[in-house]
């Protein structure tokens, strides 16, 4: 059975340049899709046999897409491209990745050959197959410990991904069920933990902010 694969990426440049990209190398794009319910539209129409996916931008995420693919096609392989390895900054968990799933840091891919090649072996799994993931020598633990966000604890982590969606400090706490006070020394020390240091010219949010979406990958063109 030659690949069939579905590319679903709510990132129109990356979407278009994966796609155009893999058609070259000779792989069968069968679909392109931006949204969760496209994605599953094209899923049930065109049966794909692996799923390319990396959603992480537009409020729909690339797990609860492939999980609601995977019941409808138990057979599916799965690729999840992500921008790094802690899935609590994308208020996702590991544990919920289907089964078999190959799990790609983006930045790690040399060439699309190899990508290729990942793409075919995606389709060899069964019910129990763990979680692979794709980055050289390097196993996760090790992936986790390069940067600093690891070292962010959950509420931690939390509360960056409301300041980066905007709240105010007092709008947290409420929903925290904490003082305005609490979420400032919250803040206070994640702006320590990841070394964003204070300057009068620069707010310390927005600073915080720009350091959240690079990790998880904001696009920038």
């Amino acid at each position: 059975m030659s690949d069939r694969v579905l590319v679903v990426t709510d990132d129109i440049f990356e979407l278009s340049t994966i796609s155009a990209a893999l058609k070259l190398h000779g792989t069968n794009v069968v679909g392109e899709a931006r949204k969760a319910a496209a994605a599953i539209s094209l899923q049930r129409s065109l049966q794909p046999n692996v799923l390319l996916i990396d959603m992480h931008v537009n409020g729909e995420d690339s797990i609860t897409v492939a999980t609601a693919i995977r019941k409808e096609n138990p057979l599916i392989g799965i690729i999840l491209l992500v921008a790094c390895a802690d899935f609590r900054l994308l208020g996702q968990s590991q544990t919920e990745i289907p089964a078999g799933t190959k799990v790609i840091i983006k930045s790690t891919i040399s060439n699309i050959a190899s990508l290729c090649e990942i793409i075919s072996e995606s389709r060899i799994f069964a019910s129990d197959t763990p979680i692979t993931w794709i980055h050289g020598n390097v196993v996760l633990d090790q992936i986790s410990k390069e940067h600093l966000m690891s070292k962010l604890t959950n509420i931690q982590i939390d509360t960056l991904r409301m300041v980066a969606d905007g709240l105010t400090n007092a709008e947290i706490g409420r929903m925290r069920f904490v003082s305005e006070k609490a979420i400032e020394q919250i803040i206070s020390r994640i702006s320590q933990v990841i070394n964003v240091q204070p300057d009068r010219s620069k707010n310390m949010r927005v600073q915080l902010v720009g350091e959240y979406f690079k990790w998880i990958g904001a696009p920038r063109h």
